[in-house]
């Protein structure tokens, strides 16, 4: 697939600020992955994607690097950069990555009350998606979810880190075909753990996360199993 359009990047051009760097057009692009306008195996334009963040062609080529770098990206000779499509494996390994990071940031919160209220937002978003039947937003709203509670740590190295982990993640989710039974059985689940954090109960948020993840590795890697499989078939 060509993306011949640039997935709305003239809006991120502001974010650039008068110091335009490849690691701040990483940061613009890896974002963008993860919330879906740039899907597993689309081919990334140079010329749009450069002329909408307003880079140059060097700058750009060096985001590309350090995407590819973190898994996101993949370069193919005389085609073009693409952005990569998971191995059935990737996929386990990134459940694991997250229930080692995610788990360990619950368990080290200080003292409550914790700061719930990014956690808070992204379950609403997630209900609201949910009543408009939006299911790629559900799972965007996850995402969110997810990020805000790493954020709990303080870490900026930790939030970097998850970002290219939930990013990829994300490239796995667009291969399902089924979103809604994918996603749906999540809600309830991160607000019992956003409930659990906002009664300073850190023992059992971390219980509820670890079989979330658990759950959710066995849930998305069978469907994308099936996906891969049979691309014509239904993930649900």
């Amino acid at each position: 697939m060509d993306v011949s359009g640039a997935g709305g990047l003239t809006d991120d051009r502001v974010l650039l600020g008068r110091t335009s760097t490849a690691e701040r057009v990483a940061d613009i692009l890896r974002t963008r992955i993860a919330e879906g306008y740039f899907p597993p195996g689309a081919r990334l334009s140079e010329e749009s994607i450069g002329g909408a963040l307003g880079v140059s062609r060097n700058t750009l080529r060096e985001a590309f690097r350090l995407l590819t770098h973190e898994r996101l990206l993949v370069h193919e000779l005389n085609r073009g950069v693409f952005v990569r499509v998971l191995a059935v494996g990737d996929v386990d390994d990134i459940y694991r990555t997250r229930r080692l990071v995610e788990c360990a940031v619950v368990r080290g919160l200080g003292q409550p009350p914790f700061a719930v209220d990014g956690l808070a937002a992204a379950v609403a978003e997630g209900e609201a998606a949910a009543r408009a039947d939006d299911w790629t937003g559900v799972s965007t709203a996850n995402i969110h979810f997810h990020r805000e509670l790493v954020a709990l740590a303080g870490s900026a190295r930790t939030d970097e880190l998850m970002r290219g982990v939930l990013a990829e993640l994300r490239l796995a989710f667009h291969v399902v075909d089924d979103p809604h039974a994918l996603h749906e059985p999540y809600l309830r689940r991160n607000r019992e753990i956003l409930d659990a954090l906002r009664a300073g109960e850190r023992a059992s948020a971390e219980r509820l996360l670890a079989r979330y993840l658990d759950d959710s590795r066995t849930r998305v890697a069978a469907a994308y199993a099936q996906a891969v499989d049979d691309p014509a078939g239904s993930a649900g």
